[in-house]
C-alpha cells in the first residue's frame, strides 16, 4: 500500500468526528469519596530501558525492590510511551500529546509550536494541577522538557528540585554544556570522586520524602534517574556481578528472557519472538566477545544501582510510616537504545570515569526482547514500557493487566486519585483539555473506558492503535498493518490484506496529526540543523 493512500483533506472531512474530540477525553477528575484519604504519590520514570530489563519483566538483572513492588502490586503488559526522553516527560507531566505541550520533537526550538522545545503556557503539569489540592510537591532526578528560565521545574509547579535540567551526561560529572540545579539555582557537582549521578537522584529523594512526610499535607514526588541511559557508567562492584554472565551472547539472552516472559504470562505464546535486527551480527560470529560482555555487564549495573535507590525510596517511605499512604508509579521513557556511542578516552574500560560509550545496537535489540526496533521508533520495541504500580490495601497484590495505556494516562491518574481537577484556566490562560484516561478504576481492580484510538508521531515515525490493530511506519516509509492480539512483534503486516482497516486508520491518525500540530519531519529537518 502507498504511504497515503488518502489526500489530508479526505482524511480531515471522512474523520471530523475524531478531530473534535473521540480521541479526547473527559477533562475532570474527582474521587469516588472525597472524604478519602488523599494518598502521597511517588513517580518513577527511568531513561532508555527495554521492555525486558526487569526481573519482573523477564530479565536476569537483580531488580529486588522493583520486583517486590510488582510481587505486591500490579504489572501493565501493554503500556505505552513515546518512544524518546523529552515527549515521553512532556506528556507524562502534562496528560496531552507532547505536540500539544509544545515538545513534539527534543529540547531545540524548530519554529513552529508543537515544536517549541519546552512546555507552553496552554498545559498544566501534574505538580501545577496538585498544589491547589494541597500538596507538596518535589523532584528529583533529569527535566528535559525546557533548558532556559522560566522552564525549569520551579517554575513548573515543582516546589523543590534536585537534578539535571538537561539531556544525557557522564555519571561522575557534569557535561560541559549541560546544566544541574538545587531548586532554582543552578548547582555543580563536587569534583572530589564522591559524586554518581544515580545515587545523587536517590540521595536528594530520600531526603526531600523524608521532609515532606513530616508535614501535614500529602506530597507527590517525580524521581526521574538517567540510569541506563549511555554513558556506560557504574560502579565497579555492581559492574563485577555481571561480568561473563554476557558471554552468551544476544541471541541465547534473547530466547531466555523471551521463555522467562511467556512463563510470567508478560507476552502470549503465539507471538513469535521478532528476528534479529539485521545490523546485529550473529553472536558467534563476534569477535569482541569480551567487551560486548563487559558492556552489557555495565549496563546491568546501572539498572541494579537504579533499583537499589527505589529501595532506598521506599525505606524512607516505610520509615516514616506512609507506606500504606502512598501510591508508587514506575516506568520507562522509551525502549532500548540502539544508538552507537563511542567516546572518551581511547582504550578507556566502558564503566570508567574515562570511558563515553553506549552498549550499542545488538543488546537494545535483546533489552527490547521479544518485540521490534528500538527508542525514536514507534513500533512496539521503542514505545512498550514496564509499568509497575503499587499501593498497598488499594491494589491487589501480584496482578497482571493487559489494559491498554498510555504516559498520557498518568496525569489523570493522580489527579483522580488525589481527587484533583483538572484545571480549564492557569496563570490566565486557557488550557488543552486532557488527552488522558485516569487508570485509578484498573487499579481498584476494575474496568474503565479505553482510548478509542492512540497516537504516535516522532521524527517522521508515526503509528495509531485501535482496539488489537495497529498501523505503524517508519520515516520515509509504506505504513504497516498488525493485528496486536495475533502478532504484538510485528512479524506479520496484514495491510495487503485489509486494506479498507488501513485506510480507516491512516484517516484517523491525519485527522489526530492535525489536531496536535504534527508537521513533517522533512519540513523541520533544516531547522535541527
Amino acid at each position: 500500500m502507498p504511504r497515503s493512500t488518502l489526500t489530508r483533506r479526505d482524511c480531515l472531512k471522512a474523520f471530523a468526528g475524531v478531530a473534535a474530540g473521540a480521541l479526547a477525553a473527559p477533562a475532570v477528575f474527582s474521587r469516588e469519596s472525597r472524604s478519602m484519604k488523599q494518598p502521597n504519590i511517588i513517580l518513577i520514570m527511568n531513561d532508555d530501558m527495554g521492555f525486558s530489563d526487569l526481573g519482573c519483566y523477564g530479565s536476569e538483572i537483580a531488580t529486588p525492590n522493583l520486583d517486590m513492588l510488582a510481587a505486591n502490586g500490579m504489572r501493565f503488559t501493554q503500556f505505552y510511551n513515546t518512544a524518546r526522553c523529552c515527549p515521553s516527560r512532556a506528556s507524562l507531566l502534562t496528560g496531552l500529546y507532547a505536540h500539544q505541550a509544545g515538545v513534539g520533537d527534543m529540547t531545540r526550538n524548530l519554529g513552529v509550536p508543537a515544536y517549541q522545545g519546552y512546555l507552553n503556557d496552554r498545559c498544566v503539569t501534574i505538580a501545577e494541577a496538585l498544589r491547589p489540592a494541597g500538596y507538596r510537591t518535589a523532584m528529583s532526578g533529569k527535566w528535559h522538557v525546557g533548558e532556559d528560565r522560566p522552564n525549569w521545574p520551579t517554575d513548573r509547579g515543582f516546589e523543590r528540585y534536585f537534578g539535571l535540567i538537561s539531556g544525557a551526561s557522564s555519571y561522575w560529572r557534569l557535561d560541559q554544556g549541560r546544566q544541574m540545579a538545587m531548586d532554582d539555582k543552578p548547582w555543580t557537582p563536587p569534583d572530589d570522586g564522591s559524586f554518581y549521578m544515580t545515587d545523587a537522584i536517590t540521595d536528594h529523594a530520600v531526603k526531600l520524602i523524608g521532609e515532606n512526610a513530616k508535614a501535614d499535607k500529602p506530597f507527590f514526588h517525580y524521581v526521574a534517574y538517567t540510569a541506563p541511559h549511555w554513558p556506560l557508567h557504574a560502579h565497579a562492584a555492581d559492574i563485577d556481578k555481571y561480568r561473563g554472565k554476557y558471554l552468551k551472547g544476544w541471541d541465547q539472552l534473547r530466547l531466555e528472557r523471551h521463555a522467562r516472559m511467556k512463563q510470567m504470562g508478560i507476552v502470549d505464546g503465539k507471538w513469535k519472538l521478532s528476528e534479529r535486527h539485521p545490523k546485529a551480527p550473529p553472536w558467534d560470529e563476534v569477535e569482541d566477545k569480551e567487551t560486548r560482555d563487559l558492556k552489557m555487564a555495565v549496563y546491568a549495573a546501572q539498572i541494579e544501582c537504579m533499583d537499589r535507590g527505589i529501595g532506598r525510596i521506599m525505606q524512607a517511605v516505610r520509615r516514616a510510616g506512609i507506606e500504606q499512604d502512598t501510591l508508587v508509579l514506575f516506568l520507562a521513557d522509551n525502549g532500548g537504545c540502539a544508538e552507537e556511542i563511542n567516546r572518551g578516552q581511547a582504550g578507556a574500560a566502558p564503566g570508567t570515569k574515562e570511558s563515553y560509550t553506549s552498549y550499542g545496537l545488538p543488546w537494545a535489540n535483546a533489552s527490547n526482547t521479544p518485540l521490534r526496533l528500538f527508542k525514536v521508533w514507534v513500533h512496539e520495541g521503542g514505545i512498550s514500557t514496564p509499568l509497575i504500580a503499587y499501593w498497598p490495601g488499594v491494589i491487589a497484590k501480584g496482578g497482571l493487566s493487559h489494559e491498554v495505556g498510555h504516559v498520557i494516562d498518568l496525569l489523570p491518574t493522580c489527579l483522580e486519585a488525589a481527587g484533583a481537577p483538572y484545571p480549564r484556566q492557569h496563570n490566565g490562560k486557557e488550557i488543552t483539555p486532557v488527552e488522558g484516561r485516569s487508570l485509578l478504576p484498573v487499579l481498584r481492580g476494575g474496568k474503565r473506558q479505553g482510548h478509542d484510538a492512540i497516537c504516535w508521531e516522532h521524527e517522521g515515525h508515526r503509528a495509531i492503535r485501535k482496539g488489537d490493530w495497529k498501523l505503524v511506519g517508519q520515516r520515509g516509509g509504506e505504513w504497516e498493518l498488525y493485528n496486536l492480539a495475533e502478532d504484538r512483534t510485528e512479524t506479520n503486516d496484514l495491510i495487503a490484506r485489509e486494506p479498507a482497516r488501513a485506510a480507516e486508520l491512516q484517516a484517523m491518525w491525519e485527522a489526530w496529526a492535525q489536531r496536535v500540530g504534527v508537521e513533517p519531519f522533512e519540513k523541520l529537518r533544516a531547522q535541527r540543523k
